[in-house]
């Protein structure tokens, strides 16, 4: 399975509180973007062996093992707390580092007509994510629920 490095906790991160202690024992849930359920990080670049979800960060404050975080190719949500589940930060609509082929589209004033090639994971309208009930992906064509506005900056990622 191809797997890219996260760029939240990717290699070697240290987590701190919102006071600047080092996160000892804080918790880095991973979820599907813009939810709660729940997706698999990986050890390995190979991305054969899944992590605990949450990640429990050590003594330190980092990923313990590897120290590294290997993600699928879709976008994930990630959720920063301390070691008594007290939220500290949350990181939505993440992808891997060079995890994905951009497409940049103008809109034409219609749902129609935007080819892609590979597997579509986000797409995003004037730097706006659209969460995928607003568009169709059929025989690589995608197609909008309603036309983006004319002119507008059209965003396809794929991998």
């Amino acid at each position: 399975m191809a797997v890219f490095l996260s760029p939240v906790g990717g290699v070697a991160a240290q987590f701190f509180t919102n006071t600047g202690a080092v996160l000892t024992g804080g918790k880095l849930y991973t979820y599907a973007a813009g939810t709660t359920t729940p997706v698999a990080t990986y050890t390995t670049s190979a991305g054969n062996v899944a992590r605990t979800n949450p990640v429990v960060l050590d003594a330190a404050g980092r990923v313990p093992d590897s120290g590294e975080i290997w993600i699928s190719p879709v976008s994930y949500k990630f959720v920063l707390k301390d070691s008594n589940d007290v939220l500290i930060a949350t990181y939505d609509n993440i992808f891997g580092s060079g995890a994905f082929a951009v497409t940049n589209y103008t809109g034409n004033g219609s749902t129609v007509g935007y080819a892609v090639s590979g597997n579509v994971v986000a797409v995003y309208i004037n730097g706006v994510y659209q969460n995928r009930n607003t568009y169709s992906v059929t025989s690589n064509t995608l197609t909008f629920t309603q036309a983006p506005p004319l002119t507008s900056l059209i965003e396809i990622l794929y991998n």
